[in-house]
């Protein structure tokens, strides 16, 4: 049975058992614990944690998931992937425990003409927690398994909470006896490789409180409302119904794995070492493909660090094995036809995946050639010195200016025996998010509030009545205020603090648009709206600075939305929508965004794309831009399900996650049709302009569009239109003439530099000769030196023109000191003879500056000492050659 007849057997069997199939989210989450979706309950958190009412009694999905904590263990065991699918089902206040495990029973045993999956009763182990003699009993009752079948484990293996006080419970998991030549018998106790897991009941009946592990903290009492979580393995269940050894050899990673096994020519089941590479590769192509659909683009940080990873240990694992020609444009395609079936946005979307995973691969070949070589030479220099671990500063270094990831450097370190100073390289990188975390807290002061605390205020008082889209202000009241240390009573004059009220005109940051800005007023006080955030679904959180009075929880306020920041929001986010249906008019549907940020006046883009836009690519991008707005198309808002946008081709953000109903923002109607939750204008006119202001490259493949819009837009162009004016009146010139003015005035410049540098390097031949003719000897070597006002290429120029006419056939050495303002700096050349005779530039050049310089025994450079202390560089290093003889 093929994976997708499994997944869509599944999706059958609980519809028709009044379960609403939920679309699967996108990889990336919102949930700011997560980078990427590791569990199919991770989409109904908040309905399982009771922060938000479940919109279905019963609900079943498939969702896609990737897990890299332990991805270095990817390929060695057989069991696990870094992305698999997750069939659930799910109760909330609904079914529990005897209809969970009937369910689970009666689709795994019933017979394949029936629509189930035909596993054989008497094969099938469960494992419960040692406390749950009810769900014993229903194992017994309702699937007639003997006790000898049924396996009591305790909370580390059989007890669920997510880390944090909340719901919590026993879980029963199945397992299936593969038969003997899996491993020993015994139950899973014995062997989980021949008895393989494949699902998983979770049954949310208690709360627990506060503690850490899987034990150490109280039970609370009994939820009122019990829940179930349900997981069943695709992966697993598609390994077991079509007779395979492990999920790298099932119907969709197994075709990847066979080309990459031609492609190499080693074959599969011939060598441990190959098969971990070869499973690498097939696991790691398809997880690449999928986060890539998904909108995930690689990076050095975040979820597009792990994508990056991802695909390097893909290629690097292809060269391990032998093939070094690109490897990705042979394995991708494989791996699209194989997950269209299931997700046929992969094949839809397969030229913009295409385009960045292949940019990637080479800008990963380049970074191999380049890093590899550093590596090498730093290895060989620790084990020279008899050492046996890489400084952590070096595999900082790779990371840093060469995009080595840390884990390529340990393997590749590991290869040839040596360790990396992992600790040196991790307080490194710390060092240098606590910059980039220092700037961000600089640009967004305010206080931290513990989500728990906020937890608490949304149970209390439920979800904000949020109306960002319809109002600019609301009567409102404060229903908390909150600190760094919890609930404050009050806030005074100058105090930053968090407030939650009950009902809000204004904007969360979210979808890529900026906060409103604002005020709060009061009876008794004033204060500014500095942020609005929406920490957790349904709860808008405002910061904000009282500027006079106090506020106190109860207070009545007025809040309002300043005018003027909303408008040019709307301008700004209408705008993007703009940008981006005209990007993908004039690139095609490729040009696909992939991240935006806009603020009033301003807006960004980021977009998959291989090179840089020409000028032309760039006017007709934002011609097309404008000429929607001159024809003021109308915005038009509609909501509808998911299926229906989809259906209606509507656009989709990557990182949000979709409810039932969908906001769908059309402009110009299918010209531009997108799911947004932000504010926009009525009609594109209202947008006033878009003026792209830069075009440049954020990664390899990704190109980054930047645009002036609204009256900061037509104020660009003033500025522009003024810049242009003045030029021309400087130049004397006609507007129209001035490319051909300037081209002239350009080439003439070029003619003249081309003239001086002819004049330099006569003169510098003849101060060079003046020089190596006034050298003398000085412990048996020619010294020419000199002392020159000049920059570090300069002293290197003339040292090597000298050098060369010193005689060939002596020792000679050229010593060119200058004067860079107030820092003084050094060069030296030496000739052939000079070298043979054991003379080092490196080592003059160090001995001069007591440390500070190096390079090879035939040039060298160093700086960092004050220009009056040059004359007394030059006597030490006279002394120095005069020693060695």
């Amino acid at each position: 049975m093929r994976t997708a007849e499994i997944r869509s057997r599944f999706l059958d069997y609980f519809a028709e058992r009044g379960h609403t199939v939920v679309p699967g989210a996108p990889l990336p989450t919102p949930d700011p614990t997560l980078l990427f979706v590791n569990a199919g309950m991770v989409p109904f958190k908040p309905c399982l944690t009771g922060e938000t009412p479940a919109p279905w009694p019963r609900a079943a999905s498939v969702q896609k998931c990737v897990r890299t904590l332990d991805i270095e263990e990817v390929g060695r065991t057989t069991r696990h992937g870094s992305f698999f699918q997750m069939n659930g089902n799910f109760s909330f206040g609904d079914y529990f425990k005897e209809e969970a495990i009937a369910f689970a029973w009666e689709l795994s045993t019933k017979p394949v003409a029936e629509g189930g999956y035909g596993l054989e009763p008497e094969r099938i182990w469960v494992t419960v927690h040692h406390s749950d003699s009810e769900a014993r009993a229903l194992w017994r009752r309702v699937a007639g398994l003997p006790d000898g079948r049924i396996v009591s484990r305790g909370d580390e293996d059989n007890y669920w909470s997510m880390g944090v006080p909340g719901p919590c419970g026993p879980c029963s998991e199945l397992y299936y006896d593969r038969g003997t030549a899996f491993g020993k018998p015994g139950g899973p106790d014995a062997d989980e490789d021949r008895y393989m897991e494949f699902w998983n009941l979770v049954f949310m009946q208690y709360e627990r409180g506060e503690g850490h592990g899987k034990s150490g903290y109280p039970i609370l009492g009994e939820l009122p409302s019990r829940n179930i979580d349900t997981g069943m393995g695709l992966e697993r269940m598609a390994t077991l119904l079509q007779g395979v050894g492990n999920l790298y050899e099932i119907d969709e990673t197994w075709p990847v794995l066979e080309r990459a096994a031609r492609l190499t020519g080693v074959a599969y089941g011939s060598d441990e070492d190959g098969d971990v590479r070869l499973r690498v590769v097939a696991d790691h192509v398809r997880t690449a493909l999928m986060l890539l659909a998904d909108g995930t683009t690689p990076g050095n940080e975040g979820r597009g660090y792990v994508l990056r990873r991802i695909l390097r240990r893909a290629v690097r694992s292809m060269r391990l094995l032998g093939h070094h020609d690109p490897a990705l444009p042979e394995l991708l395609p494989v791996a699209r036809d194989l997950m269209a079936q299931s997700y046929p946005e992969v094949a839809g979307s397969f030229e913009r995946i295409a385009d960045q995973a292949y940019a990637e691969e080479e800008a990963f070949r380049s970074t191999l050639r380049q890093g590899t070589t550093i590596l090498d030479t730093a290895v060989a220099k620790v084990r020279a010195e008899g050492g046996s671990s890489l400084p952590g500063s070096q595999a900082f270094m790779l990371h840093d200016t060469y995009g080595f990831p840390i884990d390529l450097t340990l393997e590749m370190a590991a290869e040839q025996g040596v360790t990396v100073d992992r600790d040196g390289f991790t307080e490194l990188m710390s060092q240098q998010r606590e910059r980039a975390r220092a700037d961000a807290r600089a640009r967004k002061s305010g206080s931290t509030v513990n989500t728990s605390e906020l937890r608490t205020v949304l149970g209390e008082h439920g979800p904000t009545d949020w109306r960002a889209w319809d109002a600019l202000t609301t009567d409102s009241r404060v229903l908390a205020l909150l600190g760094t240390d919890g609930t404050l009573p009050v806030a005074r004059t100058g105090d930053i603090v968090t407030v939650v009220l009950d009902r809000t005109p204004f904007y969360a940051e979210s979808g890529g648009q900026e906060s409103d800005a604002g005020h709060l007023t009061g009876a008794s006080v004033e204060a500014d709206v500095l942020d609005v955030q929406r920490p957790l679904p349904g709860l808008v959180v405002h910061q904000v600075r009282v500027t006079a009075g106090e506020l106190a929880a109860g207070d009545p306020v007025h809040a309002a939305v300043d005018p003027e920041w909303r408008l040019g929001a709307r301008q700004a986010h209408s705008g993007t929508h703009v940008l981006h249906a005209a990007l993908r008019e004039i690139l095609g549907p490729g040009a696909l965004q992939s991240g935006s940020y806009n603020r009033p006046g301003h807006l960004r883009l980021d977009f998959p794309w291989r090179g840089a836009l020409s000028a032309s690519a760039r006017s007709e991008i934002e011609e097309a831009a404008n000429r929607a707005l001159r024809r003021d198309l109308p915005v038009d808002v509609r909501w509808m399900t998911l299926p229906e946008a989809r259906q209606a081709g509507a656009l989709a953000l990557f990182d949000e996650t979709y409810g039932e109903q969908v906001r769908v923002v059309e402009i110009g109607g299918a010209w531009s049709r997108e799911l947004c939750g932000g504010t926009h204008v009525a009609h594109a006119s209202q947008v006033g302009v878009v003026a792209l202001t830069a075009e440049y490259s954020v990664g390899a493949g990704m190109r980054r569009l930047e645009a002036a819009v609204g009256n900061e837009g037509f104020g660009h162009l003033a500025r522009e239109r003024d810049l242009v004016s003045r030029i021309a009146e400087q130049l004397q010139a006609p507007r129209a003439e001035l490319p051909d003015r300037i081209a002239t005035l350009l080439g003439r410049l070029k003619a003249a530099d081309q003239e001086n540098q002819r004049l330099r390097e006569r003169e510098n031949a003849a101060r060079a000769a003046e020089l190596a003719a006034g050298s003398r000897e000085i412990g048996g070597a020619l010294l020419a030196a000199s002392v020159i006002e000049g920059d570090g290429p300069a002293a290197r120029r003339l040292a090597r023109s000298v050098r060369d006419k010193l005689p060939q056939g002596r020792p000679g050495v050229a010593a060119i000191a200058a004067r860079d303002g107030d820092k003084g700096l050094m060069a030296v050349a030496l000739t052939p003879a000079a070298r043979s005779a054991g003379l080092s530039a490196g080592t003059l050049v160090k001995e001069a500056l007591q440390g500070r310089g190096g390079g090879t025994d035939d040039v060298a450079q160093g700086g960092g000492i004050p220009a009056d202390q040059l004359d007394q560089a030059l006597r030490k290093l006279t002394d120095t050659l005069a020693a060695t003889a």
